[in-house]
């Protein structure tokens, strides 16, 4: 690939790299040329408001005014993450529906809610409500929960890259994938992130 800027793009992700790194290759593009930074789960767009961040990944869809975001590149199952103590550790998949039983997390600082309500929905499919009283700000804490058998949480499979081997992380069979995008501000100027976004989705096309 020839490069068209000198500038390394600034490329936000959240738990995994591996996904970044996907993402990057598939694109067409060399991971040395990106610096990857970790954003705040409890404040994720924040950095790139701040300038901080030409590009990050997001996770399920979003709506911000100011934020324009990728048709969806890839897309993620859905996972249980339990202790590895916890009663329902030993099952090789899991239903929403008896997940309800166990208490989740709150929304993180300023997650959007209506995000958060796609990654824990506020009901299962049936209509049971999901519980949700445990509030941490960062993966190891979440994690430290977790693997205390307090706390179960919903999320992604990628969480898997980043899980201890204190828990377990399972598939869910009856909720949908999430997608998986890319985001940047709406008066983003730099050509070879532009171009970059615009690689990505030709990719996944």
């Amino acid at each position: 690939m020839t490069r068209h800027d000198t500038g390394r793009i600034r490329f936000g992700y959240h738990g995994s790299r591996p996904v970044a790194h996907r993402i990057i290759k598939t694109a067409g593009h060399e991971v040395d040329d990106f610096e990857l930074v970790e954003y705040d789960i409890n404040e994720p767009f924040r950095a790139l408001r701040e300038g901080l961040l030409d590009t990050m990944i997001v996770k399920f869809g979003i709506h911000e005014p100011d934020l324009l975001s990728s048709a969806a590149l890839t897309a993620e199952s859905r996972v249980a993450v339990v202790g590895t103590t916890h009663r329902l550790a030993d099952r090789d998949s899991l239903s929403v529906e008896e997940l309800a039983d166990h208490t989740m997390f709150e929304c993180p600082g300023s997650f959007p809610a209506y995000v958060w309500d796609q990654v824990v929905p506020p009901h299962t499919p049936s209509g049971r409500p999901i519980r949700r009283g445990h509030r941490v700000g960062n993966i190891p804490a979440m994690m430290a929960l977790v693997a205390s058998g307090e706390a179960v949480h919903l999320s992604v499979d990628s969480l898997a890259d980043v899980a201890p081997p204190s828990v377990r992380v399972i598939p869910v069979h009856d909720l949908p994938p999430a997608p998986v995008a890319l985001a940047w501000r709406r008066d983003l100027d730099r050509e070879h992130v532009l171009r970059f976004i615009a690689d990505a989705e030709r990719s996944h096309a």
